[in-house]
């Protein structure tokens, strides 16, 4: 991926590039800050925690957002598969701003980061899958132009509720 990027309209402190080794602990001490069933399938991080990145999240995966040096998000942007007809698209496998970040344009410079990234690997589509009951993110993609492509009704199991599995795409051609 590339090293860096400037998105139009974003905070002049708001510095998105990609991540390094040395990212992994202030990202995964994010992840844990931000954990919640609102996004999450995997059960709350608990002591002793695991490395952030490890042989299957490798840091050429990750674009990071930075404020004023300081880490406060990232998303995780992969092939979809490994599959030669499928290597025009690609798949964001994770996205999430510190809390203190939130409404203040991260996740949707991050999104646009991760569209040029994207784009100069070759792919002309992009996808993602989001909980069903996870509104704010829904709204996000919605209005970055994603569209619900599927759905996996009752796929997941929290705290005693089943929760869809929506996924979602757009197009990378003309935008």
């Amino acid at each position: 991926m590339p090293e860096s990027y400037t998105q139009p309209g974003t905070s002049p402190s708001l510095f998105i590039r990609a991540a390094q080794r040395s990212d992994g602990e202030s990202l995964g001490a994010l992840t844990r800050d931000a954990w919640s069933p609102l996004h999450s399938v995997q059960p709350r991080p608990t002591p002793p925690y695991e490395p952030f990145f490890d042989e299957r999240h490798e840091p050429s995966q990750y674009l990071v957002a930075e404020t004023d040096g300081r880490v406060v998000g990232f998303v995780r942007l992969v092939p979809a598969t490994s599959l030669a007809c499928n290597r025009h698209v690609r798949q964001i496998q994770g996205l999430e701003v510190a809390e203190a970040a939130r409404g203040r344009g991260v996740a949707r410079a991050l999104l646009r980061a991760a569209y040029d990234a994207s784009r100069s690997q070759g792919a002309t589509r992009i996808t993602l899958r989001v909980l069903g009951h996870n509104t704010p993110a829904r709204a996000l993609y919605e209005a970055e132009g994603f569209a619900v492509e599927g759905l996996l009704p009752g796929e997941f199991l929290l705290e005693g509720e089943y929760v869809d599995d929506v996924l979602m795409g757009r197009s990378l051609i003309d935008s």
